[in-house]
């Protein structure tokens, strides 16, 4: 296992897209962001990802407008287009809050979450929402999405997400494939996953994995791009170093999580 020293001397190799190809502290590389590279197109226009904040952000498809896990209040969205679709992997705080819901949720918005969360929600909001298991498919709008495991492995982290309760997602849009890993570490059916061209794979202690765990099952799985996400605390450019040292060819993208 490399020291963060060593991942930084040994950094001007990695696949980083923050409008430069070398690892530069945190501050540089947030001054030098380029909003480009979160803009990718599919068959029938582009998709454009806009991290707001933790495990939230919104993304801009040709056909609707998906929020992921939103939370922090209605404010912090109110520089967004209004969501057609939100996505809600799991009941923690920091992906689920009803006051958040609540003021996001329009007439015509659907909500997708896991069985639990749906038997949290208040009538109202249960009202526009469905549920979908682990293994479960179903297709709203012209996106289909399939539900994939979250879950922990690690002994001491198996209180925070068991196995079978939380969701991932993996949304096909025209022609993209886009996984959002949710809460959990480098399981089996992640490193399963093909032709996944963005991904969102979380890395926090203890909650989620380390970067040495990440960075092993984006080598594994192999994303055209990916973002760290949910990663507070974490050393992001160490694991973007890591996963440039593989040979699986894939891009890293630091978003503004935590500006």
């Amino acid at each position: 296992m490399h020291t963060r020293r060593e991942l930084l001397q040994r950094g001007t190799r990695a696949a980083l897209l923050f409008g430069t190809a070398t690892i530069l502290p945190w501050r540089a590389l947030a001054a030098s962001y380029d909003a480009s590279a979160n803009t990718f197109k599919t068959n029938g226009g582009q998709i454009v990802v806009h991290p707001v904040s933790h495990a939230s952000f919104v993304m801009e498809t040709p056909g609707m407008v998906i929020y992921n896990d939103p939370v922090g209040g209605g404010d912090a969205y109110s520089g967004y287009p209004a969501p057609d679709l939100i996505l809600i992997t799991h009941e923690h705080g920091d992906h689920y809050d009803v006051d958040t819901l609540t003021a996001l949720v329009g007439d015509d918005t659907k909500l997708l979450t896991n069985p639990a969360v749906y038997d949290m929600l208040p009538e109202e909001l249960k009202s526009k929402a469905s549920a979908i298991a682990n293994g479960e498919s179903t297709t709203i709008g012209d996106i289909a999405i399939d539900a994939i495991p979250a879950y922990n492995t690690t002994e001491d982290r198996l209180q925070y997400h068991p196995r079978g309760r939380d969701n991932g997602y993996v949304l096909t849009i025209d022609g993209l494939r886009v996984y959002i890993a949710g809460d959990t570490e480098d399981i089996p059916e992640m490193r399963a996953l093909k032709n996944i061209d963005v991904a969102f794979v979380p890395m926090n202690l203890p909650y989620t994995m380390d970067i040495e765990q990440a960075a092993s099952a984006v080598g594994e799985f192999a994303p055209k791009h990916v973002y760290p996400y949910h990663y507070k605390g974490s050393d992001v450019e160490a694991f973007a170093t890591l996963v440039a040292e593989g040979d699986s060819g894939s891009e890293v993208i630091l978003g503004n999580w935590y500006g």
